[in-house]
């Protein structure tokens, strides 16, 4: 899931996604992006997984770091299955 999670930041910054994980193990996968960027990469997310994520306190908290995030889709999207 992470690399779906990835994949998505990386055509939305435009970025190599290799080159977005090295800077985001970098910088310890803190997310390099505001609210309304993440709101876009999670409908992505959402239409690709046909998932849907509650916009509650626990997605407002895994949006602060890729892997909580990915956690987070992971989760719904094992649940859902």
């Amino acid at each position: 899931m992470m690399s779906a999670i990835i994949n998505a930041l990386a055509v939305r910054l435009e970025e190599p996604a290799d080159e977005l994980e090295a800077r985001l193990s970098a910088e310890g996968r803190e997310l390099p992006i505001d609210s309304i960027f993440i709101a876009e990469i999670l409908t992505d997310i959402e239409a690709k997984y046909q998932i849907n994520v509650a916009a509650d306190a626990e997605a407002a908290r895994s949006a602060r770091s890729v892997l909580t995030f990915a956690e987070t889709v992971h989760r719904i999207i094992t649940e859902s299955s």
